[in-house]
């Protein structure tokens, strides 16, 4: 099984950043990498088992599955259902969490997937620093340009 670990420390209040990020079909509004996203089948963003399928900026369409979505915890898990790259048994999870020097936020997305031997590797690498990187980099873009 293929694992992704990556952390940032954001410079904006924890609850600043859960309510840029909680929005499970928000992901255009944030991340520059994802164009465009719907929940299917008329679900809540926030409704365990809603399904999101988006758009990434190549062109390629994912789906998601909510599994886990905490307002209290600043946490959300999903599983891909739906991805162009060879994966299976997906599990990703983004949470945040107070640093209480400076009142920053500290977050951290981990993913876990299976993938061909000869692939894992590469698609590890471009999830972590494409698409969580990615995220966390945008997001402190975001907040220092509010400063």
């Amino acid at each position: 099984m293929a694992k992704v670990h990556v952390s940032s420390v954001i410079d904006a209040p924890v609850e600043r950043v859960w309510a840029r990020i909680r929005d499970f079909n928000g992901l255009p509004t944030w991340h520059p990498r994802m164009v465009e996203s719907q929940i299917e089948d008329g679900k809540s963003a926030t409704d365990i088992g809603a399904v999101r399928a988006f758009k990434v900026a190549s062109g390629a369409t994912i789906r998601e599955r909510l599994v886990a979505f905490s307002d209290g915890e600043y946490l959300t898990t999903y599983s891909i259902i739906g991805h162009p790259a060879p994966i299976s048994n997906h599990t990703s999870t983004l949470k945040l969490e107070r640093v209480t020097d400076g009142d920053r936020t500290y977050a951290v997305w981990t993913a876990e997937f299976d993938a061909p031997v000869d692939k894992a590797d590469e698609i590890a690498k471009g999830m972590g620093e494409n698409v969580f990187q990615g995220g966390f980099n945008a997001l402190k873009n975001h907040f220092a340009a509010q400063s």
